[in-house]
């Protein structure tokens, strides 16, 4: 291998592992810190939430709140990793096919590379998605931990109900991860062209991020109602079909709004936060890996 290929792979290799740190801080915060949330997500479809944090305290205790939370690090941390990588592999491949060259990529463009990190995490994660929605919302004693849910599952219902409520995660998550990678791009380059910073502060990083999050969860959370309800269904006892008769028989028993969007008012209060943290701290991770690097190769 000559120098310049050598040099080229190890540029790589760099950049591929201080994206992938950034994506697994970022996430780890995201999934560590709004946990409390997260199970009720999974059952504010069934019932108001406050109702059901208030009678889980009683019967099982504070730390029943963060049910699934392990099955929750297992998944988002590998998601995060996958999503925030392709990202920028993905914006790199399309500003070369675009022509821009390392330049802001225009609207369309932006939307797709975000649409496809999304989709390649979730199509390689989904799994670990289903484990999770199947520990939040079964009694403790049904399932050990993670390894045993996916040995029941596989056992007693096969091992296609891996991947039961994949469509729409796919369909929600194309407008989800597009929206927010989307949103959060242009509001940075907004940011950039009308206060002359290159760099947002981290605080406003944190608030382009909530944007980002609210407007993505809110335009996907129809199809995400549908998904766990397809996850959960070996639970509940409740059959469901494809996306449409599934998302037709919601609307039939509890109505368009309080069906299709029951529990969304509850995701607004961790998710805009949660994806704020995850996207702050990624870009932050990386404008300080990419200084530890820079002072490394001065160094030598």
């Amino acid at each position: 291998i000559s120098s310049s290929s050598g040099g080229t792979w190890r540029s790589h290799l760099a950049s591929f592992h201080w994206r992938r740190s950034g994506s697994i801080l970022g996430e780890g915060w995201k999934a560590s810190l709004p946990l409390t949330f997260d199970p009720v997500l999974v059952f504010c479809c069934m019932q108001e939430a406050y109702r059901l944090i208030y009678r889980t305290y009683l019967t099982e205790g504070f730390l029943s709140l963060w049910r699934g939370n392990s099955a929750t690090m297992v998944r988002v941390i590998p998601y995060a990793a996958i999503q925030f990588c392709a990202h920028e592999e993905y914006k790199q491949l399309l500003g070369s096919y675009y022509g821009f060259h390392g330049k802001t990529l225009t609207p369309l463009p932006r939307f797709i590379a975000g649409s496809l990190a999304g989709t390649t995490a979730a199509m390689l994660t989904y799994p670990l998605d289903l484990v999770r929605a199947r520990m939040a919302v079964t009694p403790k004693e049904m399932y050990s931990n993670i390894l045993h849910v996916f040995i029941r599952i596989s056992r007693e219902e096969g091992l296609k109900t891996l991947y039961r409520g994949f469509a729409p995660t796919i369909l929600g998550v194309i407008p989800y991860a597009g929206l927010s990678f989307f949103t959060y791009e242009s509001l940075k380059k907004l940011h950039a062209d009308h206060s002359g910073r290159a760099q947002p502060y981290p605080l406003e990083r944190l608030a382009f991020g909530a944007c980002a999050g609210l407007i993505g969860q809110s335009a996907s959370y129809p199809l995400d109602v549908v998904r766990r309800r397809m996850q959960t269904a070996g639970v509940t006892g409740h059959v469901y079909g494809s996306i449409l008769p599934t998302m037709q028989e919601i609307i039939r028993e509890e109505g368009l709004i309080r069906g299709l969007y029951k529990g969304l008012s509850m995701n607004w209060v961790k998710g805009p936060i949660a994806v704020g943290i995850s996207f702050m701290t990624f870009d932050l991770t990386q404008i300080l890996l990419r200084k530890l690097q820079f002072s490394t190769n001065i160094e030598r």
